[in-house]
């Protein structure tokens, strides 16, 4: 069965959500505990402070090539802002944490330059998200060619 997309385009943040029966403190640890995010995205290193520079390695991607960032915000455990660059542009991705009875809300936001890549870019976070949930569950990972190209349309048609 193929993952429905549930991401949406605000001008040009891409936001997506997923929910958790979870409290805060263990979701954000979810997203900022080095060895928790190698379960679902890469492990981290290096200063895990506002206005740090860390490496992460993008242990899902081809090569598993590591991917310098800087945390512009570390809100523990409401919000973390990161940002990158490399060859495609700069990334400025921001993740926001609220609980409720027990349930907790990640809203993640990609913060995008245009909306001329959501098409790739949407489904890309559609799978990592997903994977973050398959972590916390103990399920298995989803597979990406579940996400891209056949999510790819669903961004595009929301420019």
């Amino acid at each position: 069965m193929s993952p429905t997309p549930t991401g949406r385009l605000f001008g040009n943040d891409l936001v997506v959500i997923r929910t958790f029966r979870a409290p805060v403190e263990d979701v954000w640890a979810s997203i900022t505990d080095p060895a928790r995010t190698a379960r679902w995205f890469g492990p981290w290193e290096g200063d895990g402070a506002p206005g740090g520079a860390i490496k992460v390695q993008m242990v899902h991607e081809e090569g598993t090539p590591w991917m310098d960032m800087t945390i512009d915000a570390c809100e523990p455990p409401r919000r973390l802002a990161l940002s990158s660059a490399d060859e495609h542009g700069g990334w400025h991705m921001e993740m926001e944490l609220a609980e409720s009875a027990g349930v907790t809300e990640l809203r993640f936001t990609h913060h995008l330059t245009g909306t001329d890549g959501v098409g790739e870019v949407g489904p890309g976070w559609e799978y990592y998200l997903d994977a973050l949930v398959a972590a916390r569950e103990d399920r298995p990972m989803p597979d990406f060619n579940d996400y891209y190209p056949a999510q790819k349309e669903y961004f595009e048609a929301q420019r």
